[in-house]
This record gives structure tokens, sequence and C-alpha cells, in this order.
């Protein structure tokens, strides 16, 4: 079951290998690199699935045509 349509997965892989890659780059400290590199991991990871537990749990779904609750 997806609920996270093109957009949103093309923004959270964009923005999560941005957070993954940047950290180091830039040499961030340490614990903000950490936490980077974690919340870059999980965006990219719901992009690939298609879905997203924090949508499932509140209803929402951001692909086109499907309303919350409608399956």
């Amino acid at each position: 079951m997806s609920n996270l349509g093109t957009i949103d997965r093309i923004i959270r892989a964009i923005v999560g290998l941005a957070l993954i890659i940047v950290p180091f780059v830039a040499a961030w400290p340490t614990l903000a690199l950490v936490i980077a590199v974690i919340v870059g991991v999980v965006l990219v990871a719901t992009s690939t699935l298609s879905f997203c537990p924090i949508y499932a749990a509140l209803g929402l779904s951001s692909k086109r045509g499907r309303h919350a609750g409608n399956h």
C-alpha cells in the first residue's frame, strides 16, 4: 500500500540525498551530521518504498486522486 505521490517521492529523495551528502562535504559537527544522515536515510527509504508511516497514522495520502481513508 503506497501513500506517496510522485512529486512527494521526488522531493523526499532529493532532500534525503542532500541530507546524506552535504554534512560530510560541509564538515558539520558530529551530532548534526548524525541527525542529518538519519533523517536523510528515512526520507530516501520512504521515497523508495512509496510509503510514509506518519501519513498512514494520520490517514493522509499525497497520491493524486486519492483521499484519506479511500482504498
